[in-house]
């Protein structure tokens, strides 16, 4: 018998939980951060690097994967985990976002999206069907029933007339999705900024009922401030039984933000992005590897970090490969900046077990504020 998908609350600290989900291709430690593998591949990273900097679970993009190499021939090629080399769990997107945010001459109706392919302007349709049909072809643990996320600012008729059409589109994907055991399928709260609409589509979701629940519709141009007055309320509206996943964050002071805030799961393509641009994430707040004060450092970026670019690499040598434009600066950067997301999530998970959030918090703050070492 197939194993099935379950989530289990360990220890909570304020709003603040941490526990484990459990899936056939293994356990999920939350909080969890997930790296980004948008095509197949988190950038300039092996798989193994991946695991090793202790992610449990990342995500692909439905959106991507359709237009290239196609969820048909990842299919026959024996599914997304065989083709990328990842065997632990793997999280789908729907493809909404990515339509509404990249996509061409894009079409919606109650249906679904019709559009052009950012990649050679071909034609294609995606609904709550297709959605879900293509991340069964792909062969994902964690499906996202297919919605629509605003941009924001958007006036309130907007916000509530896309909350009522995802709603309708998420019963759609739950009837799509069937039953598959071992495979679980999220359902994703939107209602912009405003907390009877997110209310409402709580219930919507409540009366479906899934697996998971996501916070849609945030760090899409709201800032800081506002997600956490939402992430004040919103977590709560969402059952406390079911893992929570705040999509698209973040910087780690939005991830400690929303995990005091009760949220279990996060990702972004930050700590991917930043790593191939020289930006640094760090204990000490973040560094800009090409400015010219580290081109004589022989330091580590961090003393007490264990990634590879810190154990084995100066400041001195990072800031030249980056100037360079040499591939392993792309695979160092990226590979310290994931370590250090997934140090932060372990934190977490150490200090809400022993009931030490607030305490590790303040010191997580405290170190931010000094700012990076005097230069050499």
């Amino acid at each position: 018998m197939t194993k099935r998908f379950s989530f289990a609350l360990n220890a909570t600290d304020g709003k603040a939980r941490t526990g484990v989900i459990s899936t056939p291709r293994g356990d999920i430690r939350t909080p969890a951060f997930m790296p980004v593998g948008t095509a197949a591949t988190v950038k300039a990273m092996m798989p193994e690097s991946v695991a090793a900097t202790g992610a449990d679970i990342l995500l692909g993009n439905t959106y991507h994967l359709m237009l290239r190499p196609t969820a048909e021939r990842i299919d026959r090629l024996g599914g997304l985990h065989k083709f990328m080399n990842w065997e632990k769990p793997i999280l789908t997107d729907s493809g909404g976002f990515q339509v509404m945010s990249l996509a061409d001459l894009r079409k919606m109706t109650e249906q679904g999206v019709t559009f052009k392919s950012h990649i050679d302007g071909s034609k294609h349709e995606l609904t709550p069907e297709r959605s879900m049909e293509i991340q069964k072809l792909l062969g994902s643990d964690i499906v996202m029933c297919f919605d629509e996320c605003p941009a924001l600012p958007a006036d309130r008729k907007r916000i509530a007339e896309s909350m009522e059409l995802s709603m309708r589109w998420a019963q759609r994907s739950r009837d799509a999705f069937g039953d598959r055991p071992g495979h679980a399928l999220f359902g994703i709260q939107q209602g912009g900024l405003e907390e009877d609409l997110r209310a409402q589509s709580a219930e919507a979701l409540k009366a479906v009922e899934f697996d998971g629940y996501a916070v849609g519709g945030l760090a899409v141009g709201e800032g800081q401030e506002a997600m956490f007055s939402v992430l004040d309320f919103a977590p709560d509206q969402l059952p406390v039984d079911k893992p929570r996943y705040l999509m698209g964050v973040g910087k780690p002071d939005d991830i400690v933000g929303a995990v005091k805030r009760g949220i279990d799961m996060m990702d972004c393509v930050l700590p991917s992005r930043s790593g191939r641009t020289g930006q640094l994430f760090t204990r000490r707040g973040v560094i800009n590897i090409k400015n010219a004060r580290h081109a004589d450092d022989p330091r580590p970026l961090d003393e007490h970090c264990t990634c590879p670019a810190c154990s084995n690499y100066s400041r001195a040598y990072l800031h030249h490969v980056f100037r360079a434009q040499e591939m392993i600066s792309g695979m160092l950067l990226t590979w310290h900046n994931l370590h250090y997301f997934q140090e932060i999530m372990q934190g977490m998970r150490d200090a809400i077990a022993a009931g030490g959030f607030a305490d590790w918090e303040a010191d997580f703050h405290r170190m931010r504020a000094l700012g990076d070492i005097v230069p050499v």
